[in-house]
């Protein structure tokens, strides 16, 4: 049986299925997770990362953005717990910590190009 919700984009949709109740502290981690994301450069840089590991100097030169800017936007993801750096001689590579978070990105973008 297919329910329309109002607002809802497809009406071909059923309607979800209650959500489980979570705790205070999950809800509050999430919202840190999706503030972490929260920013345009931060969102490039995931979108960088899924691609592959980089050092500062490539994001740098894939984003355009100052070194100091692109060092803070990751020191960000980093207490956020989206990146994991790894220092390789001089350089510390920056990988994601796992597939969801770059699944959030890319989700949230390519909802953004289906709406243009």
């Amino acid at each position: 049986m297919t329910v329309q919700l109002h607002g809802e984009h497809s009406p071909e949709r059923e309607a979800p299925a209650p959500a489980a109740p979570r705790s205070a502290h999950t809800l509050a981690e999430a919202g840190d997770l999706l503030r972490a994301l929260a920013a345009p450069v931060r969102i490039a840089i995931v979108l960088q990362l899924r691609e592959h590991d980089r050092c500062v100097h490539e994001l740098v030169e894939a984003l355009g953005v100052a070194q100091p800017l692109i060092s803070q936007h990751l020191r960000v993801l980093k207490s956020a717990g989206v990146v994991h750096g790894e220092r390789h001689g001089r350089e510390v590579v920056y990988r994601l910590v796992d597939e969801h978070l770059a699944h959030i990105v890319v989700d949230a973008v390519t909802h953004v190009e289906e709406k243009l």
